[in-house]
C-alpha cells in the first residue's frame, strides 16, 4: 500500500483546535476507508492535500446558522471535514449505499461529531422530508444533474456548492437550462486555498432567488 502524505502545517491553520480530530479522520480513510472500498489506495499519498484539505477549504462559504446538505457523501468528503472546520453549522451527510452509511457512522461516532447526522437516501427523494441552506457535493454527477436533484431540497436563499475540477466552465455552460428552470442565479466560481494548496478548490455556487 502506498505511503500516506505527512500532515501539511496548512491543517493545523484550517482546523484550529479540532486538528486531533482531523488526523483521527485521516486514519480512517487510510485504514477502513481503503479496506471498505470508499478510497483508492492510490489517493493515500495526497490523501491530506487532494481530499482532505481540498474540502475543508470551503468551511469559508459555510455559515454558523447553515444546514449543509452533504449528497452523496461517501468517504465524508467534502461534509466530515467542513463538519470539523466549521462546527458551528449542522451537517447532513446523504448517502444511498449501506456500506458507505455504515462506515460513515463509525466514524461520525468514534469523532464525537454532534453536528452530524447521516440519511441514507438519495437527496432526490427528501424533497419532503429535509429542508437545507446549503447543498455540497464532490465527484457527485454533473453540474446540470445535482441542479435538477438538489434545487428542490434548497430553502430560501439556500445554495449549492459543487466541488469542480478544471472543466468548471464547460458543465456550467451546459448546466445553463437546468438553472434557470430552478430559478438559481448565475453560477459564481470561487477558488479557495489558493497559496496553500498546490490545486486550489474550485467551487460553483448557484443561489436560490
Amino acid at each position: 500500500m502506498s505511503a500516506v502524505e505527512r500532515e501539511p502545517a496548512y491543517a493545523a491553520e484550517v482546523f484550529g483546535d479540532r486538528i486531533a480530530a482531523a488526523r483521527r479522520y485521516a486514519e480512517h480513510l487510510a485504514t477502513t476507508g481503503v479496506e471498505w472500498g470508499l478510497i483508492g489506495p492510490r489517493e493515500l499519498p495526497r490523501l491530506w492535500t487532494r481530499h482532505i484539505l481540498n474540502c475543508a477549504v470551503v468551511a469559508e462559504l459555510i455559515t454558523p446558522d447553515d444546514v449543509v446538505g452533504d449528497v452523496g457523501s461517501g468517504a465524508g468528503l467534502p461534509g466530515i471535514p467542513l463538519a470539523l472546520a466549521q462546527p458551528n453549522a449542522r451537517y447532513v451527510l446523504v448517502e444511498p449505499m449501506e456500506r458507505r452509511v455504515d462506515w460513515l457512522q463509525i466514524v461520525v461516532d468514534d469523532l464525537g461529531l454532534e453536528n452530524v447526522r447521516i440519511v441514507r437516501a438519495r437527496v432526490e427523494d427528501l424533497v419532503d422530508d429535509e429542508i437545507f441552506t446549503a447543498v455540497t457535493a464532490r465527484a457527485v454527477k454533473s453540474l446540470a444533474v445535482l441542479v435538477e436533484w438538489c434545487a428542490p431540497v434548497l430553502g430560501p436563499g439556500g445554495r449549492i456548492l459543487a466541488l469542480k475540477g478544471a472543466s468548471v466552465d464547460a458543465e456550467i455552460d451546459k448546466a445553463k437550462k437546468q438553472i434557470r428552470r430552478a430559478r438559481l442565479s448565475e453560477a459564481v466560481v470561487h477558488e479557495l486555498g489558493v497559496g496553500a494548496l498546490e490545486t486550489p478548490t474550485r467551487v460553483v455556487e448557484l443561489r436560490r432567488h
